[in-house]
């Protein structure tokens, strides 16, 4: 990853790195303590509506100029549905999404699906446990449990999770597992079962009418049309055909809601050989990936 953000920078852009709700660079909340349910209280909605738009002001003012934006994963999520509100295109030049992440009704990954199927984050988040962490405690031995009872493979937690990557070199995968994953917020995990289960692009449902209306003013949660996203917008798109959480159907699903972007301003790449990893940690990804993403980013 360092090697493709060097190269974005060497191509004369000025590179910022944001990191998201939970991980561990970005603990230093003002006033609540890491051990609090208020701190872990957020589900990827609180990224669209404060996360990722504190972070453009952020870069436009100490900048002075429209960004272009890259995502990865819920990073192409949050973005997606931030342009849907229209928030953001007004200080966006255009936007770069790898594996993005829109609809996941149908994704395959076997670790992700079963765990939405049997509510786990949703038991973590009744049991008190705030913190969604992968690596350690009860989060993990909950899924050691789950993979020995469904006979879900988890000797290989990346490929579990994300398909069958095909190029990484094992130097990268001990080097992204020093790092990843991050701990996320249970109800940020519910929320991304719920689309899971319902094939649904919509805000966090309470899964109680009162609740609901108590936060939209309405019985059911908002959905995110995709089809609000401006049509001007010059957007990259790029998906690969081993992808087991941005799977090839549920992005088609997305192309579709898309279909009357202007021509010149969508520009979409299939790898068919990628997986979700590959694109942040593939080894031929600079030739395949980046410099295509450099030089769409050129033209706008």
């Amino acid at each position: 990853m360092e090697d493709h953000v060097a190269m974005v920078k060497d191509n004369g852009f000025d590179v910022w790195i944001a990191n998201s709700h939970g991980t561990k660079y970005s603990r230093q909340h003002k006033s609540l303590s890491i051990n609090s349910s208020d701190y872990w209280n957020w589900s990827w909605d609180e990224l669209v509506s404060y996360d990722l738009p504190a972070t453009f002001q952020y870069v436009q003012d100490q900048t002075g100029q429209k960004l272009h934006y890259v995502g990865h994963s819920q990073g192409t999520l949050v973005a997606l549905a931030a342009f849907s509100k229209d928030q953001l295109p007004n200080m966006l030049r255009s936007a770069a999404l790898l594996s993005p992440i829109g609809y996941v009704g149908q994704m395959t990954s076997p670790l992700a699906t079963k765990a939405a199927e049997n509510f786990v984050a949703e038991i973590l988040y009744k049991l008190g446990i705030f913190e969604f962490d992968l690596k350690g405690g009860s989060v993990a031995k909950f899924l050691r449990d789950m993979c020995k009872s469904t006979a879900i493979d988890c000797t290989n937690l990346l490929t579990s999770f994300t398909g069958p990557n095909c190029c990484l070199s094992p130097s990268i995968v001990n080097i992204f597992l020093d790092h990843e994953p991050q701990s996320t917020a249970p109800k940020n995990m519910i929320h991304l079962s719920q689309m899971i289960r319902q094939g649904t692009l919509a805000m966090f449902d309470y899964e109680n009418t009162d609740e609901n209306n108590r936060h939209y003013g309405q019985p059911t949660p908002p959905v995110y049309d995709m089809t609000r996203i401006p049509n001007d917008l010059p957007l990259l798109m790029s998906y690969g055909g081993a992808d087991a959480l941005s799977d090839v159907k549920d992005v088609q699903l997305l192309l579709e809601s898309l279909k009357d972007h202007e021509g010149d301003k969508l520009v979409v790449q299939y790898r068919n050989d990628y997986a979700h990893a590959d694109y942040v940690m593939g080894e031929n990804a600079k030739q395949d990936v980046y410099e295509p993403l450099i030089s769409f980013f050129k033209l706008q």
